[in-house]
């Protein structure tokens, strides 16, 4: 692969990804004296969950769409003031490269991605963060259906609703913070539609006690709920969205254990928008492609495997945050600046290991509590689309499985141009999976990390060949 243009000088450190993990991560180990540089494909740090408003909108006061937002403006302030620091926004990281001495970081940059940077490192923290899991189910392409994250990103940067009365569904703590964000914002929420009962949750009381702060902010979010009269409705899912030119109503069914449909408990909800997400998938690929190890965790996810120091086991190779399994911002600030500590080779306080071992603890808890069954499935149909890139629909899912012998989701793929699309499988692989009978997705690999014009790739091939 080739590296140029290239550095003159390398970096001690590239933190890939500028959110909660990056932040901290390169703001730690530029004051512990390392040369860092901060990627990301945004306009600023603070990554999805500190997301700011689009500069043209004046926002006097983007802290009130965030929780904790005093975090993030210390750690920004800190970044600001460290002089071995470097933030680059606009960069979008498409490939890591070993080399003799280090890493080659591949990025594009620029609103079209049309200039090629490469940058040298000692050594790679990934961040990456994570990205939501869909399941799909009849309606799910309309207009108006967005993720739940999406719901949040569309608040939080345009200040916009995706709708005035919005059904929120899926699975996960997300929703209630997606819930709690759209009501203050003077959305209409008539439901909150829980596919589990959080009953997961009070199998350990111990685990949540460690941690009393995401008690307080649950029952915050709760709270805002209760004041708008929104209702939850636990054990549910949205097994159809209705419309035309874009959804017009929901039909919601109570679930079994499994996530199977219970015949006759089916209701209509109308509204005119929805926002549904089960849960977040580690963004690891990056890592995969060096052959890194990987752990799936409790609710079925691939993350990274990680030592006690967060090294991956591609050497020289870190990862902090979502990467190492979804735990939430405050779990990854305190892996960022635990990773900044071991790759300076400085020892972190003993409160900050208690804290992110607390945390990750949770972390585990609220996996296993909304792992999705198997049963969801129960809501598809046969011309339910699976990939919406490609519009391949659930009957050709499993005629290539049923009839063509078709046993994994790489063999599907190649068969029925699921997974081919400008996603590259990052919405339908979890489902695309399950129906092809091998339960959760393997690690992602995937030669490039987001988009890249042949343009850019042409150039460095010449510029290689001439080398």
């Amino acid at each position: 692969m080739p590296t140029s243009p290239s550095e003159p000088l390398p970096y001690d450190l590239a933190v890939v990804g500028a959110g909660p993990a990056g932040l901290a991560a390169a703001v730690t180990a530029a004051e512990l004296g390392l040369r860092c540089v901060l990627l990301d494909g945004g306009h600023s740090t603070g990554g999805q969950y500190y997301r700011h408003p689009a500069p043209g909108l004046g926002a006097a006061r983007p802290d009130r769409l965030h929780h904790g937002w005093s975090v993030y403006a210390g750690l920004a302030e800190r970044l600001s003031a460290a002089e071995r620091a470097e933030f680059r926004a606009g960069h979008q990281v498409w490939a890591l490269e070993r080399t003799g001495d280090g890493f080659a970081v591949h990025a594009t940059r620029g609103p079209e991605a049309a200039d090629r940077v490469t940058l040298r490192a000692r050594t790679v923290l990934l961040a990456a963060g994570a990205y939501e899991r869909q399941l799909p189910f009849p309606g799910w392409t309309l207009p108006g259906v967005v993720t739940a994250g999406g719901a949040q990103a569309m608040l939080k940067a345009g200040l916009v609703l995706p709708g005035r009365r919005i059904v929120v569904a899926g699975s996960g703590p997300l929703l209630l913070a997606a819930a709690s964000s759209l009501v203050t914002a003077g959305a209409d929420v008539p439901a909150v539609v829980e596919a589990t009962n959080y009953l997961g949750y009070a199998r350990r009381p111990g685990v949540l006690a460690a941690v009393p702060a995401k008690l307080v902010e649950g029952a915050g979010h709760g709270s805002a709920l209760l004041r708008h009269g929104v209702r939850l409705r636990p054990r549910s899912a949205v097994v159809e969205a209705h419309g035309t030119d874009r959804v017009t109503a929901v039909t919601v069914a109570r679930l079994d254990a499994e996530w199977r449909p219970l015949p006759g408990t089916e209701r209509r909800i109308d509204c005119d928008a929805l926002a549904v997400g089960h849960g977040l998938l580690p963004q690891i690929d990056l890592a995969t492609e060096l052959g890194a190890d990987t752990v799936t965790g409790p609710d079925g996810a691939v993350a990274l495997k990680v030592d006690a120091r967060l090294r991956t086991s591609v050497p020289g190779l870190w990862s902090a945050g979502e990467t190492n399994g979804v735990g939430g911002a405050d779990l990854a600030i305190a892996e960022g600046e635990l990773a900044g500590h071991a790759i300076a080779g400085a020892l972190p306080r003993a409160a900050l290991l208690r804290r992110r071992a607390r945390l990750r603890s949770f972390a585990d808890v609220m996996a296993a509590a909304h792992r999705p069954g198997p049963g969801w499935t129960g809501w598809l149909r046969p011309d339910t689309d699976v990939c919406r890139c490609e519009e391949v629909p659930v009957a050709k899912v499993r005629e290539a499985v049923e009839e063509l012998g078709a046993g994994d989701p790489r063999t599907v793929k190649l068969l029925t141009r699921a997974g081919m699309g400008w996603c590259q499988g990052r919405m339908c692989g979890p489902a695309v999976a399950c129906l092809s009978g091998s339960g959760e997705p393997g690690p992602d690999r995937r030669p490039f990390g987001c988009p890249v014009p042949l343009s850019q790739l042409a150039a460095g091939s010449a510029a290689a060949a001439g080398e």
